[in-house]
């Protein structure tokens, strides 16, 4: 008896970490596929929007479900892509899985958003963003960087 009550408990507190209603403000199931040019993303829009991609209520949707079952790769065709506000050389970290959030496109109902911390030659800060491989959305360059010259 003793083991099943740790066992509800348990339960309890693992989906209570979870919201039922998604903050993720982004979100745009009708967005394109993006295209692909030497395993990058072709990106054409740059995002207007400051908290586009540093804040995560507006994570980068770069959702990989119907595409490949790789889960990193399409992290990396997007932060290929980049580069610096100058066209600097980026070179970008995985810091964590964080920030759970409702999703009917995980077995688990829930999603993590994975942050990289972006770095370049120059720079006083590294810059943070956050991506999201569960939900689609239109691809765009954060505010204050640019897109990687072939």
């Amino acid at each position: 008896m003793k083991k099943i009550a740790s066992f509800i408990a348990l339960l309890l507190i693992a989906t209570s970490c979870v919201s039922t209603k998604s903050t993720l403000k982004n979100v745009d199931d009708n967005a394109p596929t993006p295209q692909l040019k030497n395993n990058i993303f072709v990106i054409t829009e740059y995002s207007k929007d400051k908290k586009y991609g540093y804040n995560k209520d507006y994570p980068i949707n770069i959702f990989y479900g119907n595409t490949t079952k790789n889960e990193i790769i399409n992290q990396q065709r997007f932060l290929n892509a980049l580069a610096g506000p100058n066209g600097e050389k980026i070179t970008y970290t995985k810091l964590e899985s964080c920030c759970p959030f409702p999703t009917k496109r995980s077995d688990m109902g829930a999603g993590l958003l994975e942050v990289y911390e972006l770095k370049w030659e120059g720079q006083k800060t590294p810059v943070t963003l956050y991506l999201n491989i569960y939900e689609k959305g239109l691809l765009k360059v954060p505010v204050g960087l640019s897109l990687k010259k072939n």
